[in-house]
């Protein structure tokens, strides 16, 4: 066979290659596009209060001896607290019960329109105290350790704030953006001059789900578009592929917003940055975060997009908390609690954290 012919068969039997990929991996796209959706939240628990948006989960305890301080876990208001429990080994719940914490978790349904007026308030001094009177009802202990995720940790130092004298006895917060004017591209699209929140908030009431995906999505407008080309890349890597879905089910169960709230954190928190300044009052209440003295652990990541380093770092220098600590982790928003690199960096280091001011 002549040189030439031996070229000619070689570019065929790739073309034929590529040729069969391609149609493999619209099969494969097939089977997806027609796949229910991703199983979540799959570790064994029991719904211990609900009340409207709010829902409170106990998880059932895995370990022989548990820690005497139980552990309570609050999401961010626009999300399902499910990322704390996307498989099992990609699941921060399921390492803190295997560490033997006994975990409870506060999560949100979508707001009704009776509850559009809904305020921080609400969240802080009725949702959250609730919840923590739930918890050492049922677990019998006299004191909780608090860990917050995003705008949770924000909730979270506010009920700190407010509730000096107990019973919390831990705080942890997990990218958390105190400084709300250090949040790079979410204060240029939250700008006064350009964000009418009044009109947004008197015509809905209730925020849509879609419009709070399209504000977490300006941040990054290709992500989306980058996700589903790895998706295409990695289509026959199974593990890759349950994760990615299960990630991208949490992205597309962003939950509504009640307008009040949104209003409220909207010129409160993002326009005044009030927390930050220590001028907020919340139900009657002056939340100053210098009041919050229980030992404090920030845990941030190098490369969040949505909670930037100017926004996280001031937490130490707020709390007049003498035993407070921060962890600087690579990864982003979400890579920092939940997948492989959550698994490797951020869950060994929060328990190795928590445990000693557990007992």
């Amino acid at each position: 066979m002549s040189e030439s012919s031996a070229l000619d068969m070689n570019l065929l039997g790739n073309m034929q290659d590529f040729v069969q990929r391609a149609i493999n991996r619209g099969r494969r796209s097939v089977e997806l596009a027609n796949a229910p959706p991703q199983p979540v939240g799959l570790t064994p628990k029991d719904v211990l209060y609900s009340r409207g948006t709010l829902r409170l989960y106990h998880y059932h305890p895995i370990a022989d001896e548990v820690y005497r301080v139980p552990v309570l876990l609050v999401m961010a208001t626009t999300n399902k607290a499910f990322v704390f429990d996307l498989a099992p080994g990609q699941s921060m719940v399921e390492y803190l019960l295997k560490r033997g914490f006994d975990v409870y978790v506060i999560d949100w349904e979508p707001p009704a329109q009776e509850e559009r007026g809904l305020t921080l308030a609400d969240y802080t001094q009725d949702f959250i105290p609730a919840c923590v009177d739930k918890v050492l009802a049922d677990s019998g202990e006299q004191d909780v350790s608090v860990i917050g995720y995003c705008m949770g940790g924000i909730l979270s130092l506010i009920y700190a704030a407010t509730h000096p004298a107990g019973p919390l006895k831990n705080l942890v917060c997990l990218t958390t953006p105190l400084n709300m004017h250090g949040m790079g591209l979410t204060q240029v699209w939250n700008d006064p001059r350009y964000f009418d929140v009044d009109k947004l908030v008197d015509t809905l009431g209730v925020i849509p789900a879609e419009t709070i995906t399209q504000m977490f999505e300006m941040q990054r407008p290709a992500q989306r578009v980058a996700g589903q080309l790895r998706l295409w890349d990695q289509m026959f890597d199974d593990e890759f592929v349950k994760s990615y879905r299960a990630f991208q089910r949490w992205g597309d169960e962003t939950l509504p917003l009640a307008g009040e709230y949104l209003r409220e954190t909207t010129k409160e928190l993002s326009w005044g940055n009030k927390l930050y300044t220590g001028e907020l009052v919340v139900g009657g209440r002056e939340a100053k975060l210098d009041k919050v003295k229980v030992p404090l652990l920030s845990i941030v990541a190098e490369h969040d997009h949505l909670a930037p380093r100017d926004s996280t770092k001031p937490i130490l220098d707020a709390v007049g908390s003498t035993d407070k600590d921060e962890i600087l982790l690579k990864g982003g928003h979400v890579s920092l609690i939940a997948g492989p690199n959550a698994v490797r960096r951020m869950w060994p280091q929060l328990d190795a954290w928590l445990s000693v001011r557990s007992t």
